[in-house]
């Protein structure tokens, strides 16, 4: 499959890609580290990240369906995208402040939230970017390859900080600082194209009762989803599989400090997951126009399992981490967005925020499942390679579950 050839609504919506990944490769990297740092002295950081993690996503999974209901009337989801975004910045470049780890746990947790929460109408955007769904696998795809390679950019300014700031007399901790307020801007600065170019073109009508009838349609919307064999069935996979690929995502550079890998290796070996990861993500999407999405999606949950499965048994110095690095690259962008690409083409498209509401749910609340698992077995074992194991099970019920979702 030929390139496409991308209209300025779907680069402006790509844009926002390059924008919040910069976030979550902050979230990734940098961010557990300064956690680690402010900590109480003996406490273990993939048990306290995994439950912080844990309740954000829970939050995020009760309040997503509700507030797509609401992003789905007419203007509402700018309206929503901007608030998430500005409160989530502003929380994000003060998280310097505190001292006390609670405090900081408390406005990495809300500010995660609201960094969510915009990608869910963001994601839900993708429907107003471009005008067929045969363009939806390329664009979705573009997105996630070019906030890979597009967040490697302040990623890489706030490294030289920290690896090098104290050459200038600037200590680690504050070059860290400094780095959630840089991410911040940069998060900014590339919403503003999908802001100001991209606009709601599906929705539903303004009502007398918003809240009573928003809460009337998310019903209807649960009843239309579980109807529904095919959407039911992608959904129920995707609650399996992307659990454990929000799980390594999250938990990576947490697991690789319990097993004593140095914060440089750590961080070095996360940046090359991006830069793998750009190329991957547009053939990935190139690739599923030729062999089929669920075929490509099948590929991804079966690698992802063999990650695992190395992650738990070989992964003890840092040249498995850069290993592990490299093949999480291959396959993260990919998986990630074709189940937002394929989701897309499945449902109403004036129910999109409803339907991307309950696709949070099943994303977000997995995400509980996950990092719940492993902080469990963690800390009941002592042992954080059986608490990753326990992730390869979900891929498995994935694989399955995705082999029964019906062609048509």
């Amino acid at each position: 499959m030929s390139a496409i050839k991308l209209t300025k609504r779907e680069k402006s919506w790509i844009a926002y890609d390059v924008g919040n990944s910069a976030f979550v490769l902050l979230a990734s990297t940098l961010i557990p580290i300064y956690f680690s740092a402010i900590a109480d002295p003996g406490s273990s950081v993939v048990v306290a990240w995994g439950y912080a993690t844990t309740v954000a996503s829970l939050l995020l999974a009760l309040l997503m369906p509700f507030l797509g209901s609401i992003a789905d009337l007419k203007g509402n989801k700018k309206r929503l995208l901007v608030g998430s975004i500005g409160t989530g910045a502003v929380l994000l470049a003060c998280m310097g402040i505190p001292g006390n780890a609670m405090v900081f746990l408390v406005m990495y947790v809300v500010a995660t939230i609201m960094l969510n929460a915009s990608l869910v109408f963001y994601d839900a955007f993708l429907i107003d970017a471009t005008d067929s769904e045969d363009r939806y696998d390329e664009v979705s795809s573009q997105g996630y390859a070019w906030g890979y390679i597009g967040s490697c950019v302040p990623f890489i300014i706030c490294l030289v900080l920290v690896l090098f700031g104290e050459n200038f007399g600037l200590g680690q901790l504050d070059a860290i600082r400094i780095s959630f307020v840089i991410t911040a801007v940069w998060w900014v600065v590339f919403s503003v194209p999908v802001l100001k170019n991209v606009h709601q073109t599906h929705y539903k009508e303004r009502t007398e009762h918003l809240f009573r009838d928003a809460l009337v349609g998310l019903w209807a919307t649960a009843k239309r989803i579980f109807a529904d064999k095919r959407v039911f069935m992608f959904m129920l996979a995707f609650f399996f599989y992307i659990d454990g690929v929000h799980t390594i995502i999250t938990m990576s550079t947490s697991y690789g400090t319990d097993l004593g890998i140095g914060s440089t290796q750590l961080v070095l070996a996360l940046l090359v997951t991006q830069f793998v990861a750009f190329p991957s993500a547009i053939a990935y999407g190139r690739l599923a126009g030729k062999f089929g999405t669920k075929r490509m999606l099948l590929i991804a949950i079966f690698a992802y399992f063999c990650i695992t499965l190395f992650a738990a048994f070989f992964l003890r110095s840092a040249t498995e981490f850069w290993v592990l690095a490299v093949c999480v690259g291959l396959f993260q962008g990919g998986i990630q967005a074709l189940s937002r690409s394929e989701f897309g083409k499945l449902i109403p498209k004036e129910h999109a925020n409803e339907y991307y509401g309950f696709f949070d749910i099943f994303g977000k609340y997995a995400t509980v499942l996950g990092t719940l698992l492993v902080s469990v077995f963690t800390q009941i074992t002592g042992n954080s390679s059986i608490g990753v194991l326990s992730i390869a099970v979900l891929f498995i019920i994935g694989f399955v579950l995705m082999t029964k979702v019906p062609e048509k």
